[in-house]
């Protein structure tokens, strides 16, 4: 394994860049030689784009409460210092951070979007780079905050809040350990699986999931893709969620099509015999392909994964 080269980021101007864009700017396109970006503890306002060709870079911080990447685009008013022929637009363009780049890792880190309640769609990151990790990172933001647009990812011991479908995409992704916290009334999860075939989906394994104190207030789901896939696993759930668990989306239709589940969760809202009976508790068998790593690893013999965990770097380090 090669040596992974070290570039440094202070807004002080003692390191090697000053912003973190320009040191991504400045890794090796399709290096096969992982990059890692130190960023020295700071607020850091401006949107950040890791493109196509920018593989295997991580980004590490020293406590994510004191590394904050952070703006303020939302869909209907994008200010970036590129292109829409570059970054799209609407929704898909508004991320505070866009990783359009393979074998992305964070860690340490606080992805922000600071728009105002209310703003609209308003993305503190996306992601449609393949096999993406993120260990203890924080994602802010209302609505949208977390766009999962296609690809695999693990994130473990991440913090991610939002109200409105603040999760939302057709990524294949496993949630570990992680803390969800639901603002305001909304939906948790807006998956986007738009055929049966498709192996995309979310899983919610080990998690906490968290209101700001009123009962039944908030859905664990809503289907964005007719066949939305999503699955909450011994996961204590909060009072904040309602009842009934899981939205429809205003479609009869897609109650026939989306795979809601939940396994063996616990807590105030988790009402099982009250969910939409569309929805489904995994037996013990139904479940075990879920909960495993290779959900998003499905070759042993060259995990992408377990290369990631390999990758994480002591922040003393």
């Amino acid at each position: 394994m090669a040596e992974p080269k070290v570039i440094t980021v202070s807004q002080d101007g003692s390191a090697d860049h000053k912003t973190l864009q320009e040191a991504v700017d400045a890794v090796e396109p399709k290096s096969k030689t992982r990059t890692i970006i130190r960023l020295s503890p700071g607020i850091y306002k401006q949107p950040v784009y890791v493109p196509k060709d920018r593989h295997l870079i991580t980004l590490l911080g020293v406590r994510a409460e004191l590394t904050i990447i952070t703006w303020d685009n939302t869909a209907a008013k994008i200010d970036h210092h590129l292109d829409e022929s570059l970054i799209g637009k609407g929704t898909f363009a508004c991320g505070s951070m866009i990783v359009e780049g393979d074998d992305f890792i964070a860690e340490n880190v606080t992805f922000e979007n600071n728009a105002p309640e209310g703003s609209h769609q308003a993305v503190a990151i996306r992601v449609t780079g393949d096999r993406c990790a993120f260990y203890s990172c924080r994602f802010l933001g209302w609505q949208d905050t977390l766009y999962l647009h296609r690809g695999k990812s693990y994130l473990r011991d991440c913090y991610i809040e939002g109200n409105v479908d603040y999760i939302f995409g057709n990524s294949t992704t496993l949630f570990e350990h992680c803390h969800l916290h639901c603002k305001s009334p909304g939906f948790v999860t807006a998956h986007k699986r738009g055929t049966a075939d498709e192996t995309t989906g979310y899983v919610f394994l080990r998690c906490v999931l968290t209101g700001n104190g009123e009962p039944g207030y908030a859905y664990l789901g809503r289907p964005w893709g007719p066949f939305g896939r999503v699955l909450f696993a011994y996961t204590y759930i909060d009072k904040c969620i309602k009842n009934e668990g899981w939205h429809n989306w205003e479609d009869p239709e897609k109650e026939k099509t989306a795979c809601f589940y939940e396994f063996k969760c616990f807590g105030p809202g988790a009402h099982r015999n009250e969910r939409v009976a569309w929805s489904k508790e995994l037996n013990d068998q139904e479940a075990e392909e879920f909960l495993v790593h290779k959900f998003i690893d499905t070759d042993p013999n060259n995990s992408w994964l377990a290369q990631k965990m390999g990758h994480r770097v002591p922040v003393n380090a």
